[in-house]
């Protein structure tokens, strides 16, 4: 989900920074600083909209850099439980041994697994957001197929999941770490699965 919200962040500058164009050289630093980055408490700063202030410097004793409190405004995406996004396969995957699991219970009892840790399922990216799909969260009736293109295909290949396949999906679980969220997402529910397959489109061009 994206959100409009400010933000306040400080600024070092370099003293050959200053002049006439401070405000321009502390904005443009600030997009480039900020842009693109995750905050575990805000989510992935998307773009900056706005500078509402710029408050007095402070010079670092010993270094000649001078520290600017700047309030801006920024677009943030940030995913939620329950929250269903679509998502472009990156990688299917099946490893042929035993798969090491990490076991975290949440609040309400929804079991969360490491995705670091899993071995079976494909992972997809919904703008910034990594989302991995474990085996358990595919339709049964859809198998692991081996071979230049891994992928998932129902039985009667109707429906195939490999790399770059676009999927609706919805996300039962999340880890917030300071600088990185991760998400864990299910297609085994209505209205959830591929909804655009580059293969299928390919073989009829």
């Amino acid at each position: 989900m994206f959100f409009h919200i400010t933000l306040e962040r400080n600024m070092q500058l370099h003293p050959r920074h200053f002049g006439p164009h401070l405000r321009d050289k502390l904005v443009a630093k600030l997009m480039k600083d900020v842009e693109g980055t995750c905050s575990g408490r805000h989510g992935f700063v998307v773009a900056i909209t706005g500078v509402e202030d710029i408050g007095k410097g402070l010079i670092r004793e010993g270094t000649g850099f001078v520290t600017f409190p700047v309030k801006y405004q920024a677009v943030v995406f940030r995913p939620f439980k329950g929250e269903i996004l679509e998502a472009v396969v990156t990688m299917v995957n099946k490893k042929d041994f035993d798969a090491h699991f990490v076991f975290v219970f949440m609040p309400d009892d929804v079991l969360f697994l490491w995705w670091d840790c899993m071995q079976m399922g494909f992972f997809a990216e919904a703008g910034p957001v990594q989302i991995f799909v474990s085996n358990h969260l595919i339709p049964d009736d859809m198998e692991f197929q081996s071979g230049d293109m891994p992928n998932y295909t129902t039985s009667d290949g109707s429906v195939k999941i490999q790399k770059d396949s676009e999927v609706r999906l919805k996300i039962i679980g999340t880890r917030v770490d300071a600088t990185e969220i991760f998400c864990i997402g299910t297609i085994k529910d209505d209205f959830l699965g591929v909804i655009n397959d580059p293969g299928f489109i390919e073989l009829f061009i």
